[in-house]
């Protein structure tokens, strides 16, 4: 069952769960590819609910969403050990990460990219603003703990156009 719930309803839990893992959908042109993210943030800007993800330009995910403009994140409810671990370390240019993680899609309500079908936090986002990390703007301590091959992060701020709660 779906339920419709604000932005940030459940964004105490939905961060807790986030720290331990959880998925980032995107999809262009009949490619859809789900990565693991660990860090990301809720907040309100520009007058929008914002969610901001992460994602390295090296990733598959990266030319999707600059592709497609959009992404979902799923924050599941249940252990998703298994496939968390198989999306974070298979790269979507050569594995069907859906197939090996045996995840199921489901259609999104407002955008083209799909969420994942399983209990949890749901959030459909439109890019509003990117900014690419440099290095230049990074603490030290950042770059020597999170950044010492170089693959800085693009910072995606995506419009919650729909949020959402798999039972």
């Amino acid at each position: 069952m779906k339920k419709f719930i604000a932005y940030n309803e459940q964004a105490d839990r939905g961060l807790d769960i986030l720290s331990r893992g959880a998925f980032l959908t995107s999809a262009h042109n009949g490619k859809t590819n789900v990565m693991t993210i660990a860090w990301g943030s809720f907040s309100f800007a520009w007058k929008k609910p914002v969610f901001m993800a992460m994602v390295r330009p090296s990733r598959f995910s990266h030319d999707l969403i600059e592709a497609s403009g959009e992404f979902t994140v799923s924050i599941p409810f249940s252990d998703m050990k298994q496939a968390i671990a198989i999306c974070g370390s298979r790269s979507g240019r050569d594995t069907d990460k859906i197939a090996a993680a045996d995840l199921k899609m489901l259609p999104s309500e407002k955008i083209n990219t799909p969420v994942i079908n399983t209990p949890g936090l749901h959030y459909e986002c439109k890019i509003i603003c990117r900014q690419q990390m440099t290095p230049e703007d990074t603490a030290e301590l950042v770059k020597s703990e999170c950044y010492a091959s170089g693959d800085f992060h693009t910072l995606y701020f995506g419009e919650i156009v729909s949020s959402y709660v798999i039972e």
